[in-house]
């Protein structure tokens, strides 16, 4: 099966990129990662080789970065439909699927099951707010707007998945077409807003579409194809992950000071830890001395969570 890799960045999102690449590479990855970015390209993306629409960084042998710069006032969080489809319309037709991480994530497990995943429907992973059963009043209300715009729920779900992470066949591909559609009427009815998606005005405001993974959970009932599944820990946010981590609603590893956090409470995550172990290779994204004090600020940070940790809330 031939498979392609893609993600989103803008900022300092690059180091993400960077360790999500090497994370997959490292597991058995091997072939295209498109990149669709806002702003500057990284600085250690050198050399690049000009294309027509992208411009090419090689990773090492049978593996390369393609950056696509965008043009849009969107937020990257709802413009993930847009860029898979027209990756897999236009710019990778020839895969059989299209993965998207966001570049928070860093892969854990081998290349080889994710292609089997993929095979068997589209790949999704659970939330930390997982169980969202059928009758779920927020829920109801997501089949209440779009039985309003004249959508049919084909599907009862009583899982919530979370949008960070999607694997997407080739023949599945309209899936996202739809997405894409559900997120441009409800911002057309302002129920959402498709340039912030932290909009202070549409958290808790009826019919609750307040992102895009909202959006992607309403389009997984509106659609009856299959799906391959797992829980909250194949992103580690439940104990016994093995595939993924992510470093959602916290501190971006590339940003903590992992003493410091580790004094004030918040010691190195699983994240962290995983993050660190892909900085080098292929990709070199820090020098050897800041990767060496950083391995041992995990080392001492881990060793002061041991005693002092902020109670969950």
């Amino acid at each position: 099966m031939q498979t392609a890799v893609c993600t989103l960045y803008e900022g300092d999102y690059h180091y993400g990129v960077a360790i999500l690449t090497n994370s997959i590479y490292n597991h058995g990855f091997r072939g295209i990662v498109w990149v669709g970015y806002r702003g500057h390209l990284p600085p250690w993306a050198k050399p690049l080789k000009d294309e027509q629409e992208y411009q090419e960084f090689s990773v090492a042998e049978a593996c390369a970065i393609r950056f696509v710069k965008l043009n849009t006032s969107k937020h990257f969080g709802f413009y993930k439909p847009d860029f898979m489809y027209q990756l897999l319309d236009k710019y990778c037709p020839e895969v059989n699927a299209l993965f998207y991480f966001d570049p928070d994530i860093v892969n854990k497990f081998s290349w080889d099951f994710y292609q089997k995943w993929v095979s068997r429907g589209i790949a999704l992973c659970g939330d930390m707010w997982y169980h969202v059963p059928a009758d779920h009043p927020r829920r109801l209300a997501w089949k209440e707007f779009a039985k309003s715009n004249e959508f049919v729920c084909e599907r009862q779900l009583d899982r919530n998945y979370n949008s960070g992470f999607i694997g997407v066949p080739q023949k599945y591909k309209s899936i996202l077409l739809l997405w894409q559609k559900l997120i441009e009427i409800g911002d057309a009815a302002r129920h959402s807003d498709i340039n912030d998606v932290f909009s202070t005005r549409i958290f808790d405001n009826y019919p609750y579409l307040d992102g895009d993974q909202t959006y992607l959970n309403l389009t997984l009932m509106l659609t009856n194809y299959p799906l391959s599944t797992v829980g909250p820990e194949g992103m580690d946010f439940l104990p016994g992950g093995n595939i993924m981590s992510h470093a959602a609603a916290c501190i971006k590893p590339w940003r903590k000071k992992l003493i410091i956090d580790a004094l004030r409470g918040s010691p190195p995550s699983i994240t962290d830890k995983v993050y660190w172990r892909h900085t080098q290779t292929p990709i070199q994204v820090y020098s050897q001395a800041t990767y060496s004090w950083n391995k041992f600020a995990l080392r001492c940070g881990s060793m002061i969570g041991r005693f002092m940790r902020r109670p969950p809330i």
